[in-house]
């Protein structure tokens, strides 16, 4: 069972008298829990500096006073900095390690977010040359102390609050300044913070599941629930009620006018949101739908509910060419995390954010002793939303892909404004997908996308009948489109005037052309570039 530290330093607020308490001899300053004061330590006494913000509510399961373990040594969490950025917020949580860790290398950390996901993490020396700010780009390749790194992100951010104990003082009025995070082949995130211009910092860390840290005294999940109630908002372009389900939702989509809603920066802030163009189509499986499956080789069942739905399409394509589109359903588990669930036109698969990078080698990739082959390279873009998302969704962001696959396995590079982020995941039965969310029967045949799919299920000859009268009526259907806009219209009824299959049927008719047979792409594996540092 994790322990707390053995030893304590405890004096009065300077300011309002409270009791500030520093579990490290080593921190060099705290914020009072009850005025908020920023106060500095100084020997044995305490100096105000300012004042922090009061923090935004993201309604994270962690607080000040859990506890855990990381590699046998036990750590309670004593500290918090939230940090802003234009895709909304996160938080770094101060982690101090007991004896029996400073003795095995660990006196203290911070535990961060990342892609719905936590990596924890530890100052490190910064040795060698430097790179300036402005000479990273998403993608790059740059040696930073030592090690070769891909350049995964870079972003302006801002020190928004603070809380608890600190090793060093908040600079809350230092403004804005960069944040690097780059990604190496043995599964490590390593951090450049300019907070200080002239003494950039550097930590490197992996990513943890919170069931593997142990932890106890997280927040109390009834507790959670009756505040997430209380985050009711008013939609901003309808004033119907907007209530986030999930604790780390940045953006959701208003149930009645379908307007996306950024709520990243709390209630209290001034709601930002867009329009969307088209109707889209319902997705297969319902909104709040849970299906148990098994994300992985080795990955045990776990229940997944469907809480996100984004339709995209492939841009940027040459003039008569047809746009791949496909779908992506956002899943969540309380244990796992989230991961997604694809429908391309080849099948369908899963996918789940990484925080390594794969070894890339001309069109070849390898991960974990796997060899990938590229398949496409595409450009996408969201054309409609449903659901909850943990990244703020921006109106017209494009997204650069590249798909790679080893047999059922899948692999996926994805740039999205200044960040890249791989996925790793692989291909999935649609009859799998179907029986796991207790979908229906004319549900199930809407779902089946490859003869791959069919051909590993064992279906019987009156399936198979019944799969071939459905692709000819299909085919019947489509090679109809090209004599007016009017033969669309069966297209229209069955799966509306904004479906990708209706948009087709009418671009076939304007080229004069019939479908094209393509590879099409994966779908991208989406993680949608945000949510983290």
């Amino acid at each position: 069972m994790a322990t707390g530290p053995q030893r304590a330093w405890r004096a009065a607020c300077p300011h309002c008298g409270a009791p500030v308490e520093f579990a490290s001899a080593a921190s060099a300053s705290a914020v009072c829990g009850f005025c908020r004061s920023t106060l500095l330590r100084e020997g044995e006494a305490l100096r105000r500096i300012g004042t922090s913000a009061e923090l935004f509510d993201d309604h994270s399961p962690l607080q000040l006073g859990a506890a855990g373990k990381y590699s046998g040594a036990a750590f309670t969490v004593v500290g918090r900095q939230q940090l802003g950025y234009e895709g909304g917020s996160w938080n770094e949580w101060h982690v101090l390690f007991d004896a029996a860790g400073s003795e095995s290398g660990f006196k203290s950390g911070w535990l961060s977010e990342d892609n719905g996901a936590y990596v924890i993490a530890f100052d490190a020396p910064l040795s060698g040359p430097v790179p300036e700010p402005a000479d990273l780009n998403p993608g790059e390749r740059r040696v930073v102390a030592g090690a070769i790194w891909d350049v995964a992100s870079v972003q302006r951010a801002r020190l928004l609050a603070a809380q608890g104990e600190l090793p060093q003082p908040p600079r809350l009025d230092g403004g804005e300044f960069i944040v690097a995070d780059l990604r190496n082949q043995q599964d490590e995130v390593g951090t450049l913070d300019w907070r200080d211009p002239q003494q950039p910092q550097w930590s490197v860390g992996r990513s943890v599941r919170l069931a593997d840290l142990a932890m106890s005294g997280l927040r109390d999940d009834q507790a959670s629930e009756k505040t997430l109630r209380g985050r009711a908002l008013e939609c901003p372009s309808c004033g119907a009620a907007l209530e986030p389900s999930l604790k780390t939702t940045q953006s959701i989509v208003c149930g009645q006018c379908k307007a996306v809603v950024d709520i990243s920066q709390g209630a209290g802030a001034e709601l930002q949101h867009y329009a969307q163009d088209n109707t889209g189509t319902p997705p297969l499986i319902p909104l709040g739908r849970s299906g148990t499956l098994a994300l992985g080789e080795k990955a045990p069942p776990l229940p997944w509910q469907v809480v996100g739905y984004v339709e995209r399409i492939e841009v940027d394509v040459e003039a008569g060419e047809e746009q791949a589109t496909w779908r992506e359903y956002l899943l969540y588990n309380q244990r796992e995390g989230f991961a997604f669930l694809v429908d391309a036109e080849d099948g369908w698969s899963y996918a789940n954010p990484i925080t390594g990078v794969p070894k890339v080698r001309g069109d070849k990739a390898e991960y974990k002793g796997t060899t990938y082959d590229q398949l496409y390279t595409y450009s996408g873009a969201v054309t409609y939303v449903l659901g909850e998302f943990y990244w703020r969704l921006n109106k017209g962001e494009k997204t650069r892909n590249t798909d790679y696959a080893a047999g059922p396995k899948r692999l996926n590079r994805e740039q999205a404004g200044q960040e890249v982020t791989w996925s790793a995941g692989g291909a999935l039965d649609s009859e799998a997908v179907a029986k796991a969310f207790g979908l229906g029967t004319t549900e199930a045949m809407a779902m089946r996308r490859d003869a791959k799919a069919l051909g590993g299920s064992g279906s019987s000859v009156k399936t198979w009948l019944i799969v071939l009268v459905v692709v000819l009526v299909m085919l019947a259907i489509i090679g109809s489109c090209s004599d007016s806009n009017t033969d669309c219209q069966p297209l229209r009824d069955t799966f509306g005037e904004a479906s990708a299959e209706y948009q087709q049927c009418l671009r076939n008719n304007r080229a004069g052309s019939g479908v094209r047979t393509s590879g099409g792409s994966y779908g991208g594996f989406s993680s949608g570039g945000g949510g983290h540092k």
